[in-house]
């Protein structure tokens, strides 16, 4: 009489193919059971979870790759590479000037009577893409930041001077190009502070006590334009030099 094999817990022949694999895979089961028991994910929250985060990402772009900041931006730097990537992607006429812009740091100033100036340094390559729409990017990004003045300043180097004798305290030894002495550097502030505005005379007033304050002549078209920002011009300048500067228009009839 043939011996009648049992399969245990296994079903009958009907269900047997899902019942063996089972059998084999003694884990199936508790793998069916883990999975019944997971709970739900809402896709549309985790996704609306991680796009702040990527928008964060993307703005941050706007920083220069080899600028210190990129890493560890400051609350500052962090909102104007925000509002940059929130004009780039919303405003049409300025999306494909904006696109390659970035800008290196920024910096914030008291500039006097309750207000304060931002100060943002930009690659020099870029200075003449900033130009280009400069008007117009300052006046949006005035209306991000209000009480407060946006102004450009390329970031420059200044070298010292090459070393001339054994006993010279500087190590340079390679002849330095005139933009990057001190006075080609002070004077380049000058002229990105103003800018559109032209720089149409220069004077420096001594006085008895031996300090010196440099005067700037501003091209009197622009008057109506620059006018209440005078006062923000000087204290930038005086903050990145540490010269005093006084911001004029010319008198009728004077000549410079």
């Amino acid at each position: 009489m043939a011996r009648k094999r049992s399969w245990g817990s296994c079903q009958p022949k009907a269900s047997r193919i899902r019942t063996l694999s089972e059998c084999a895979d003694p884990t199936a089961n508790s793998h069916s059971i883990q999975s019944a028991n997971l709970p739900s994910v809402d896709i549309t929250t985790s996704t609306s979870r991680s796009t702040p985060s990527l928008a964060i990402m993307a703005a941050i772009n706007k920083i220069a790759p080899n600028s210190p900041s990129r890493q560890n931006p400051s609350e500052l730097e962090t909102a104007i590479a925000g509002a940059l990537f929130d004009l780039e992607s919303n405003t049409q006429d300025l999306k494909a000037s904006l696109r390659p812009l970035q800008f290196v740091s920024a910096r914030e100033v008291e500039v006097g009577h309750g207000k304060k100036a931002i100060i943002v340094f930009v690659p020099v390559p870029l200075l003449t893409n900033f130009h280009k729409i400069q008007q117009r990017l300052t006046r949006e990004l005035e209306k991000k930041f209000s009480d407060r003045h946006v102004l450009f300043v390329a970031q420059r180097r200044i070298l010292p001077r090459p070393k001339r004798s054994a006993n010279s305290r500087t190590t340079q030894t390679q002849k330095r190009p005139r933009s990057r002495t001190l006075t080609a550097v002070h004077d380049a502030i000058l002229s990105d502070l103003v800018y559109p505005v032209e720089i149409v005379g220069k004077r420096t007033r001594t006085k008895e006590d031996g300090s010196k304050t440099l005067k700037v002549i501003l091209d009197e078209k622009e008057r109506g334009g620059v006018d209440h920002r005078l006062d923000a011009y000087g204290e930038v300048y005086r903050r990145l030099t540490g010269r005093a500067v006084a911001f004029e228009f010319p008198q009728s009839g004077a000549e410079f």
